[in-house]
């Protein structure tokens, strides 16, 4: 099994309606009731946290003129992958990876349980990145209160991986490896723990960002289904028995 100090999770997509999009969710996946931040407000957002397994989707959505979310959008043309959150063993390295990079860092946060750092996507390319650290591990502010400095309970399954589409998927690549301090592999995919992220080539010469989310889910949940289209990505579907990532 990797074992890279590096870990996929959670995933978040930008909807221009919430609440449509958070209904199809629990429809699809029998998920249950999620954490919305009044936190986010600060950033002109709404948003919906699901916990599967203890990784987590994300939901945002503008609630006025002038947000990140908002630009992200109209530049994306309509609903699409947004940002991809990463749990740390050693978030003060990354840190220290990311200055020496230059690479600009638009929000940072650090509390007793949990820290995060989001990068400019223009620095990263293909997504918002944030490095995330969690105390104790298995925790996740984020995910709300039953997260909060302790292991809650998410429905069955786990988000093991993302997509990301760009036009130079090798280059965008080394540069998430380098940030992550991961190996590059064999230059378009990165093993994480228990998790992934793959490049894939896009058409012309915009970066397409997170196109695919995959999850793993026990068969009652996925229904023999092997994907469904949600906020304009596809979330690709996984048995538990087909998600090894080693």
């Amino acid at each position: 099994m990797t074992r890279s100090g590096v870990r996929l999770r959670q995933a978040v997509v930008a909807a221009r309606e919430l609440d449509p999009v958070a209904a199809r969710l629990r429809q699809e996946f029998g998920l249950r009731d999620p954490f919305q931040d009044p936190g986010v407000g600060a950033f002109g957002l709404r948003n919906a946290v699901y916990a599967v397994g203890d990784t987590f989707l994300e939901i945002v959505s503008p609630v006025r003129e002038g947000t990140t979310a908002g630009r992200y959008l109209d530049r994306r043309g309509g609903d699409c992958g947004y940002m991809a959150i990463f749990q740390l063993h050693d978030l003060e390295a990354a840190r220290r990876r990311v200055e020496e990079l230059g690479i600009r860092v638009v929000w940072r946060a650090d509390m007793d349980d949990i820290s995060g750092t989001h990068l400019h996507p223009a620095d990263v390319r293909g997504a918002i990145v944030s490095l995330d650290r969690a105390d104790p591990p298995g925790s996740w502010r984020w995910g709300g209160p039953d997260w909060t400095g302790r292991v809650g309970t998410g429905a069955p399954g786990s988000v093991v991986g993302i997509t990301v589409s760009v036009s130079d998927p090798s280059a965008v690549a080394a540069r998430w490896a380098e940030i992550l301090g991961v190996p590059a592999g064999d230059g378009t995919r990165l093993a994480l723990d228990e998790s992934f992220v793959e490049f894939t080539r896009c058409e012309g010469n915009r970066d397409d960002g997170i196109t695919e989310i995959w999850l793993a889910l026990p068969e009652e949940v996925r229904r023999g289904r092997d994907d469904a289209e949600i906020a304009g990505v596809r979330l690709r579907l996984l048995g538990r028995q087909d998600s090894n990532l080693d």
